[in-house]
């Protein structure tokens, strides 16, 4: 038979990139990235902090570009590939017309910001977010029970409405609203199937109650008529084959079939080996954090419970952080205070406690316990003596407290979490984040062994609609693993996080949770009394 490989397809924030695997053995022979044409490295901004989009085109050129560029590096033949999987963000849906063409590559609209895609990180729907959980909360409270107990404003249906009030233009001319990561195959194939992932994720569709929110639900919020596929499919499905005039495009055959499409965390969470009792952390710009089950009960403020979104006949379960790389880019780039580089250094060399500071990591809003965007940073104990370094650490030092708040969620209700591994650019290329992770959450830090863990499980995904493997878990047997260096937490450093996170946990209690009553007093003064014991 000899050797065949899986394409992967990996569609972040600011780049697409395109991975061939070998499926006997998950070895990465070549890679491809392009960073998208359109706004600042890809993402479309404007004078509204909340918004961000992206151009469609870029989608289309950005897999053109990539997998022409992977395949001549690999110097593999055509002939043995043999699938294609496709990761994107989320939820990014975009408005196509009948056709399942894009609005945003209609001459009509090709400047219209609303045309294009709404990016994961676009919170212009916050107002309508929080109609969509009010109006759940009163006819509809099972449509929540599955989504934390709230519904965001980086999710589809807020996006959608938000649409169809400040741009009337654009949502009539819509046939249809999309996510990204059905889009794409669709192009690829010519066919269209919407993902379990995304729907179940973003979108509250269930099969337990008959799929989408039902005509009433939408009719009452003011979406009449919004049409809707008829059912979601699992990622262990295809979408078809590799249409004649792509395959010309690519240098392929035609007929290789394309896998139904996924967003990059749980895709990321494959590549990483997930299973039960595993907790994949992707982290990158943001973070998600996904754990398969067998059962659960619901979860407040999980970002969803869907069954087959990551492995077939498992739960999967998502939860995150809205800011994590973007919160240390926003210190490097609009601070100015140094390079990533000189900061993780002047950060290593502090001890836990040491700067007096401690911050929350509500820079982009906060996914996951509170599913609330409108709450924003704070850094709390800075003097006339604070430096950069310090402050650096404090940011990271954050991340890592709002990491332990999901781990604890998650265990309060039942999901044990035996084992961490964390995957994405920071986990790969700054050990000092690693370290404190584990000195926070007193557990080690594993690494995946792939740098590229979401293209991985979308070549993954490639491969078992192609029949190369019989099921996720024997590819993810042969073609996952992680590294031999794991984290492990110091114990002097554990126990000095006991105290700062309980006091991350009076500040995140009383800034976001309206039942709280205490006050905050004593905050200021026993961060000192800490940092005095650090440096003595």
């Amino acid at each position: 038979m000899g050797k065949q490989f899986s394409i992967g397809l990996d569609y972040g924030t600011n780049t697409v990139r395109c991975l061939i695997v070998d499926v006997s053995n998950g070895r990465e022979v070549s890679t491809a990235t392009w960073e998208y044409s359109h706004g600042t490295h890809g993402v479309i901004l404007s004078r509204d902090p909340n918004l961000a989009r992206q151009h469609p085109a870029d989608y289309l050129a950005g897999a053109e570009i990539t997998i022409k560029k992977a395949l001549k590096q690999a110097k593999v033949k055509p002939a043995q590939i043999i699938g294609i999987g496709v990761d994107t963000t989320g939820s990014t849906p975009l408005p196509v017309d009948a056709n399942g063409q894009a609005l945003a590559l209609n001459k009509k609209f090709a400047k219209n910001l609303n045309a294009m895609a709404w990016l994961w990180k676009d919170h212009t729907g916050v107002e309508e977010a929080a109609e969509i959980t009010a109006l759940a909360k009163e006819i509809r409270p099972h449509y929540l029970a599955k989504c934390g107990g709230t519904y965001s404003s980086e999710w589809f249906f807020s996006k959608v409405l938000h649409c169809k009030r400040t741009a009337p233009e654009v949502y009539d001319a819509a046939h249809m609203w999309v996510e990204c990561c059905d889009w794409i195959p669709a192009q690829l194939t010519g066919n269209f199937k919407a993902g379990v992932c995304a729907a179940g994720h973003k979108a509250m569709y269930n099969e337990a109650w008959g799929g989408y929110p039902d005509a009433e639900f939408l009719g009452r919020l003011g979406l009449n008529g919004l049409r809707l596929p008829e059912r979601a499919s699992s990622i262990a499905e295809s979408v078809g084959g590799l249409t004649g005039e792509w395959a010309k495009r690519l240098g392929l055959p035609a007929g290789i079939p394309v896998a139904v499409g996924a967003f990059d965390a749980h895709l990321g969470a494959v590549g990483a080996g997930i299973a039960p009792g595993t907790l994949v952390k992707i982290i990158g710009t943001s973070t998600c954090d996904i754990m398969v089950a067998a059962q659960t009960e619901d979860i407040p403020g999980l970002c969803g419970i869907v069954n087959g979104s990551v492995l077939p006949g498992f739960l999967g379960l998502e939860a995150g952080q809205s800011a994590v790389g973007d919160i240390f880019n926003w210190f490097v780039n609009y601070i100015k205070a140094g390079t990533h580089e000189e900061l993780t250094q002047a950060a290593a060399k502090l001890k836990p406690g040491e700067s007096g500071l401690l911050a929350l990591d509500w820079n982009n809003g906060n996914r996951t316990i509170l599913v609330d965007q409108r709450l924003t940073g704070l850094l709390v104990g800075q003097t006339l003596y604070t430096t950069p370094g310090e402050i650096y650490r404090a940011l990271i030092e954050a991340t890592a407290f709002g990491a332990l708040t999901i781990i604890n969620r998650l265990e309060e209700y039942g999901v044990k979490v035996e084992q961490v591994v964390n995957c994405g650019g920071i986990a790969e290329k700054n050990p000092v984040v690693m370290q404190i992770y584990a000195d926070v959450t007193g557990r080690p830090m594993k690494v995946s062994r792939s740098a590229q863990t979401c293209a991985l499980g979308s070549a993954i995904a490639g491969a078992v609609v192609a029949g190369a493997h019989r099921s996720y878990a024997d590819a993810q047997r042969v073609m996952t693993g992680v590294k031999a260096k794991v984290f492990k937490p110091n114990a002097q450093a554990h126990a000095v996080y006991r105290d700062l996170y309980a006091l991350y946990h009076q500040l995140h209690d009383g800034f976001a949770v309206s039942s709280w009553n205490g006050n905050m007093i004593n905050v200021m003064k026993r961060l000192i009394e800490i940092r005095q014991t650090a440096r003595s």
